[in-house]
């Protein structure tokens, strides 16, 4: 069966749940995970922006560990630097102190 919506809920919605409008969202916390959200809302931030800033601080992280890992294979693949590593390593023990 089939009922006439009213144009003020069309209207509505078109209002509210289009452009800009943030996509909703449920999640299951285990312990730890709702500990740290309450250790971040403890600090003034709402559950909404505490999971925003925790997701947009994890995708930083594996960002930022993606790009050192690839820093590290570049300077592993460069055997002018493998070398004047090797020359530094040689220098500081020849310049460290007696046992």
């Amino acid at each position: 069966m089939l009922y006439a919506v009213p144009r003020w809920c069309y209207l509505y919605d078109r209002t509210c749940y289009s452009g800009d409008m943030a996509r909703a969202i449920s999640v299951r916390l285990d312990d730890e995970a709702d500990r740290a959200l309450r250790v971040l809302e403890s600090t003034g931030l709402t559950q909404s922006e505490a999971i925003r800033v925790s997701l947009l601080g994890e995708l930083r992280h594996r960002r930022q560990s993606k790009e050192l890992a690839a820093e590290v294979a570049a300077l592993e693949a460069d055997g002018q630097d493998h070398d004047e590593m090797l020359a530094v390593a040689e220098l500081m023990e020849a310049l460290r102190a007696p046992r």
